[in-house]
C-alpha cells in the first residue's frame, strides 16, 4: 500500500486502519498509539460516528490489533468524549463500557486516566444547559492512558509545568514542616527547587484554532476541514511523555493528521491512517508549510478554575432565586430565570414562568 504523503519522519495513508494494521504493521512494532476516534454521539457527524449502544462491539477489532502491534513497553492513549442519552438529560456509559472491555477483554492496563478540559468550550448541550438550565456545560473529555504492561516506559520530566506564584513564594520564604490537619506529613523536602512542577492529570488546553495554515490550505483547495480536530498540545503531551526520538507513533483515526504534525516536529517516526479522502487531502497541507508555526500560538500559562462557591449567595436568595422545577426540568419553560433589581423587583416581568419564589417585601423601619 502506497502512502498519500511521505515526509522525513512519517507517512499518511488513505485507508481503513484495520486493513492497514493487518497487512502492513508488524507485531510489537509501535511505541505509542495516540488517537481520538469518532465518538458515540447522539447526532451523526460528517466523519461517521457510531451509535453509542453499538460502540464497544465496533471497537473490539481495533482493540485486538492495537494490542498486537504495540511493543511491550508501549502505550495506547485514547481521547474519548462522552455522550448524552437521546432525548433526556442523562449521560451515556458507552466510554466507560469501552474502558472495561479494553482492560478486561483486550488485556490492557489502565496506567492513568486524564481529563482534557477545554476552557473555550461553548455551553453545550444547549437544551439542558442554556434553555432549561438543569445541567452545566460539558467541557471535559476523558483521555485513557493504557498499556500492555503495568510498567510502560514514561517520564513526567518531559511535561513539567511552571511553578505557581504560591510555590515560588514557598521556595523563597520557606515553610514549617509538620503534620497537616488533613493527615499529610509535609516534610522539608517540599522546599527543594526542582525547576518546575509535576502537572496534574487535568490538561487545560483550549481548542480555538481559527486561522491556521491547515485551515487556509483547506480553503485554497476547496475541501471541508475536519470538524473535530483535537489541539496539537494534546497529542504532544503524550508523545513527549511516552516516547523517545525515533520511536514509532501510530494514529489510526488520523482525521486532519494533527498527531503526524506533532511527531514530525518532535522527530518521531509516525503513521497516520484516515478513511475519508477529503480529510487526507486537507491533512497534506500541514506538511506543505513550516509545521512549527501551523496553528500554534501562545496560550496563557495558567487557567483560572473558579471555586464552586465563588458566587454563593447564602440560602439561595440572590440574583437567581427561583425554586427548583419540581418535574426536574421535563417541561420546557421560557424566560424563567431573570435577575432582580436592587429593590427586589424583577428586571423583566414574566407572566408565564412557574416555580417562582415571590420577592420578599421589605419591612419598614420603626
Amino acid at each position: 500500500m502506497q502512502p498519500i504523503l511521505k515526509t522525513k519522519f512519517g507517512r499518511i495513508f488513505l485507508s481503513d486502519s484495520l486493513q492497514l494494521m493487518r497487512d502492513h504493521i508488524k507485531d510489537e512494532s509501535v511505541d505509542l498509539i495516540v488517537t481520538s476516534p469518532p465518538f458515540g454521539l447522539v447526532r451523526k457527524k460528517d466523519y461517521g460516528n457510531v451509535d453509542a449502544d453499538k460502540y464497544v462491539q465496533w471497537f473490539w477489532p481495533f482493540a485486538r490489533e492495537f494490542y498486537r502491534i504495540l511493543k511491550p513497553s508501549g502505550s495506547f492513549v485514547l481521547d474519548i468524549g462522552g455522550s448524552w442519552t437521546p432525548g433526556q438529560p442523562t449521560r451515556s456509559l458507552y466510554h466507560f463500557e469501552l474502558l472495561m472491555m479494553l482492560c478486561r477483554e483486550a488485556n490492557f492496563h489502565l496506567a492513568q486516566e486524564f481529563y482534557w478540559w477545554n476552557p473555550a468550550k461553548l455551553p453545550t448541550p444547549a437544551e439542558w444547559v442554556t434553555v432549561r438550565r438543569i445541567r452545566v456545560k460539558d467541557a471535559v473529555n476523558t483521555v485513557f492512558w493504557l498499556s500492555k504492561t503495568p510498567w510502560p516506559k514514561a517520564t513526567n520530566r518531559r511535561v513539567l509545568a511552571p511553578y505557581s506564584d504560591s510555590m515560588k513564594d514557598l521556595l523563597k520564604f520557606g515553610y514549617k514542616a509538620k503534620l497537616r490537619p488533613s493527615g499529610h506529613d509535609i516534610s522539608d523536602k517540599f522546599q527543594r527547587d526542582n525547576g518546575a512542577a509535576i502537572p496534574p492529570n487535568l490538561l487545560a488546553i483550549p481548542n480555538t484554532e481559527s486561522n491556521s495554515n491547515y485551515l487556509r490550505y483547506c480553503k485554497e483547495i476547496g475541501v471541508k476541514p475536519h470538524s473535530a480536530r483535537f489541539p496539537a498540545q494534546l497529542p504532544e503531551f503524550f508523545v513527549r511523555m511516552l516516547t523517545d526520538t525515533d520511536d514509532v507513533v501510530f494514529d489510526p483515526f488520523a482525521g486532519s493528521c494533527v498527531t503526524g504534525e506533532v511527531c514530525e516536529r518532535l522527530e518521531r517516526n509516525w503513521i497516520c491512517s484516515e478513511l475519508l479522502e477529503d480529510y487526507v487531502k486537507g491533512a497534506v497541507g500541514r506538511f506543505k508549510v513550516d509545521s512549527k508555526s501551523n496553528g500554534r500560538k501562545t496560550d496563557p500559562i495558567f487557567y483560572k478554575v473558579y471555586s464552586s462557591s465563588s458566587l454563593w449567595n447564602g440560602a439561595g436568595r440572590g440574583l437567581f432565586d427561583d425554586l427548583l422545577p419540581q418535574d426536574g426540568g421535563r417541561k420546557r419553560l421560557t424566560n424563567t430565570y431573570r435577575p432582580k433589581n436592587a429593590d427586589g423587583t424583577r428586571k423583566v416581568k414574566d407572566k408565564k414562568a412557574k416555580y417562582r419564589r415571590p420577592a420578599k417585601s421589605k419591612s419598614k423601619a420603626h
